[in-house]
């Protein structure tokens, strides 16, 4: 960005009847003239937009470029409430250059979510989220149309019938009841029941998809790297990234969630 400046401000000396005296790299007064109209041009760029958009719902007025960023609360659902009272129960809220549309009413989520839901199906899914699936190719993040109704389809005749879920009684039953008999073998001993039951689940997957499950030294150490993959799966799908409000900045990656995310796949 510096040396975007420095060019642009180069170039503004030049083009002006100011005296340069010689000088490589322009003046600090040059530089800060410069960004002033940079942020100037962006600001009515900003405004004009906005201007010629299409009537939105109300909500409260925001900065240009970031929106209504400066003005959000960590208690969002208190924030959104108080909102609510003020604009009613559809609220347009400006994140960056996304719009974001809050809705605070039962009658109206009903609409959205049941009675309109073709309408609101898509959403527009987090830069990490596109990494961890490489690409969007899973029915989490895919938009919606033939190919995701088409794996909607698949899971849940394959995976969520009566039929698949009898099928995997038996694995089931066998992981918990070996989960109780390693729990029983440490009674008196700290046990961290959060990782036995992850371990569990994985074998139960484990045991569905490929007809085994991990035992003994392996099960311990091979479950508790996985859920800590896992873990931080989860942390960079649902951490803040700034190149989700501003798209243009995802090339350069500055909170480095996209290297965190495609190193994390990489290990998996």
């Amino acid at each position: 960005m510096e040396n975007l400046l420095g060019k642009v401000s180069v170039l503004a000396c030049q083009a002006t009847y100011w005296n340069c005296n010689g000088l490589a790299e322009p003046t600090i007064v040059i530089r800060g003239a410069t960004t002033l109209l940079l942020a100037a041009a962006l600001a009515i760029a900003w405004w004009f937009g906005k201007k010629f958009t299409k009537s939105s719902p109300p909500g409260p007025r925001g900065l240009p470029i970031l929106g209504n960023l400066p003005f959000l609360k960590p208690d969002l659902h208190q924030y959104f409430h108080k909102l609510s009272q003020i604009y009613g129960p559809i609220i347009k809220l400006e994140l960056g250059s996304k719009i974001c549309i809050v809705v605070s009413s039962a009658s109206v989520a009903k609409e959205v979510l049941k009675d309109h839901d073709a309408i609101f199906a898509n959403r527009d899914p987090p830069i990490a989220g596109l990494i961890g699936t490489y690409g969007g190719s899973s029915i989490s993040w895919r938009p919606n149309g033939p190919e995701w109704r088409k794996l909607r389809r698949l899971v849940v005749s394959e995976v969520m019938s009566n039929t698949s879920l009898d099928a995997s009684y038996a694995l089931r039953r066998r992981e918990v009841r070996e989960m109780v008999k390693y729990i029983h073998t440490e009674v008196g001993l700290p046990i961290n029941v959060g990782d036995q039951m992850f371990l569990t689940i994985l074998n139960v997957f484990l045991s569905m998809l490929w007809g085994g499950s991990l035992h003994g030294d392996e099960r311990s150490r091979l479950g508790i790297e996985f859920r800590q993959l896992v873990k931080e799966f989860v942390e960079f799908l649902g951490a803040p990234n700034i190149s989700d409000l501003f798209p243009f900045l995802t090339r350069f990656d500055l909170q480095g969630v996209q290297s965190k995310m495609k190193k994390c796949c990489d290990v998996v």
